[in-house]
């Protein structure tokens, strides 16, 4: 009998459902349908029933979007004191709905830190489990803000809420439209010792209204990141989540000793456009490691300003590690220096990278009227995994702010270093495009094995560069590479004809 095989709490009710002598010959002729049709409708009234369901008479159900089985919801983390002081947004009427608007409660929540003594250590801002829509708000120094396990702080969608703020000087314009710019969602500037933490709590921009009036050109400014921390020191960005930001995610910018940790940084792969993970400008002495990032443009790109006002500001990136990361960006590319780097970008080290499923790997990007420099840039076991273009270096990135840039500021390139460099399914390894008046030089290749998956034998493509090759790597070099053994020996160079011509500009 089909009763047999249910729990017993459920064997009553099917004798209930069966009084009378002619339901047996049904049940014995439809036992796998009778029996799946209960187990459904016993599940069913289980979720039901969580709905209503009471725990020292108070309504739990489905707490926050979380599974419970017979009202056992799984405990929290508890929020541990990393300040001397903590504070708890609910206690400045902060309402977790995902409706109620707590923008004021953030800003008295910030105030009351501001007003602790300098030499206190500050105070912590606990974001506990809920959906916390907002307005965007500013930190204040000394200040961490920890967003608990199923903490989720939600940016209003409504552009009207997001304050206009003067364009970055070392850009003189809007990213994307002359005038002010759109503030940021978490916003800080002129600040020392800031932490932005938790047990992987959510920042999430609702990009989405955004990239929509982007694409049908509505916004009369340009969009502002999710987090956005200005001319500060001291900042540590770890163990969080960041997601559907209007526009770049994570933008410390002239910012000194920044360390990100343990961050995943995620946006639609199309559609979602400028969603740059983390931009790193004219920032000295930082590091991002063991992060995952997959966005709708660069998983990383290093700034350093734009043209004639990145020239003037003069505020150069140097003093970079980026490790540990696995990234994915369909649209651009994994890590990207440039274009912005009119104010020098030097001493950056890339190691211990995955890019998976990207357009390209590794992009070097820059243009006359730039100015400044690129050097001095090492990048060190990078495995490349369905990528369509490995390495890219190119000079022609003819995006400027206005017309009156300076038509004789070219850039140097100088000093590349790859060594490390394995993958497979690689459509073009190596692409490095110079020119007369910006040639690449002092470029180094070591270790490179790429497996490569178009029909035609791509290999390197090369215009005015200079560098060396040690030992053996595959695919070839073309013809602007000296070719040196593993202790120094110059070898011969490479056949003339491993200088590819055909190329796919698109890729």
């Amino acid at each position: 009998m089909v009763e047999n095989f249910l729990p017993a709490r459920f064997q009553f009710h099917l004798q209930r459902l069966d009084p009378k002598r002619r339901l047996n010959s049904l049940v014995a002729s439809h036992k796998t349908l009778l029996f799946t049709f209960l187990w459904i409708a016993a599940f069913g009234s289980v979720f039901l029933w969580q709905r209503t369901a009471y725990i020292g008479g108070s309504v739990v159900g489905p707490v926050r979007g979380k599974f419970t089985v017979f009202g056992r919801i799984k405990p929290t983390q508890p929020m541990p004191r990393l300040r001397p002081v903590m504070f708890d947004l609910k206690d400045f009427g902060g309402v977790g709905d995902g409706f109620t608007l707590n923008t004021e409660a953030f800003e008295r929540a910030v105030m009351s830190i501001s007003k602790l003594e300098k030499n206190s250590g500050g105070g912590q801002l606990n974001v506990p489990p809920g959906r916390w829509l907002t307005a965007p708000f500013n930190l204040t120094s000394h200040m961490t803000l920890f967003l608990a396990e199923d903490s989720e702080i939600l940016g209003i969608e409504d552009e009207k809420y997001w304050p206009l703020m003067p364009p970055l000087p070392s850009y003189g314009y809007g990213r994307e439209r002359p005038g002010p710019r759109y503030g940021s969602l978490i916003h800080g500037q002129n600040l020392k010792d800031i932490v932005i933490t938790g047990h992987n709590g959510t920042i999430n921009g609702q990009g989405q209204s955004w990239w929509k009036k982007h694409q049908r050109r509505l916004l009369n400014n340009t969009r502002g990141p999710l987090v956005q921390i200005m001319w500060s020191s001291d900042i540590v960005i770890a163990n969080i989540t960041l997601r559907d930001s209007p526009f770049w995610t994570l933008h410390p910018y002239d910012c000194k000793n920044v360390t990100v940790r343990k961050v995943t940084i995620l946006a639609p792969v199309t559609g979602a456009p400028n969603t740059d993970g983390i931009d790193p400008d004219s920032c000295e002495d930082m590091v991002i490691e063991d992060c995952y990032i997959s966005t709708g443009d660069d998983a990383i790109a290093i700034k350093s300003g734009w043209d004639q006002f990145g020239i003037a500001y003069g505020r150069p990136s140097t003093n970079i590690l980026i490790r540990n990361l696995v990234v994915r960006s369909v649209i651009s590319a994994g890590v990207s220096i440039g274009s912005e780097m009119s104010g020098g970008i030097s001493n950056v080290t890339i190691e211990n990278l995955l890019i998976w499923n990207s357009r390209r790997g590794i992009r070097i990007k820059t243009a006359q009227g730039r100015g400044g420099y690129i050097r001095n840039i090492t990048y060190r076991n990078l495995t490349l995994d369905n990528v369509r273009v490995g390495i890219v270096i190119k000079t022609d990135y003819n995006e400027h702010a206005d017309d009156n840039y300076d038509r004789k500021a070219y850039p140097t390139l100088s000093g590349f270093s790859f060594s490390g460099i394995h993958g497979q399914g690689v459509r073009v390894p190596v692409r490095i495009h110079g020119s007369e008046q910006i040639p690449v030089r002092n470029v180094t290749f070591r270790d490179m094995n790429v497996g490569l998956t178009y029909k035609k034998k791509h290999i390197f493509q090369c215009s005015f560069v200079k560098g060396r090759v040690f030992g053996s790597i595959f695919p070839r070099p073309c013809e602007d590479f000296d070719v040196y053994d593993e202790e120094g020996l110059r070898l011969v160079k490479p056949a003339a004809e491993s200088n590819v011509t055909d190329i796919d500009y698109d890729i």
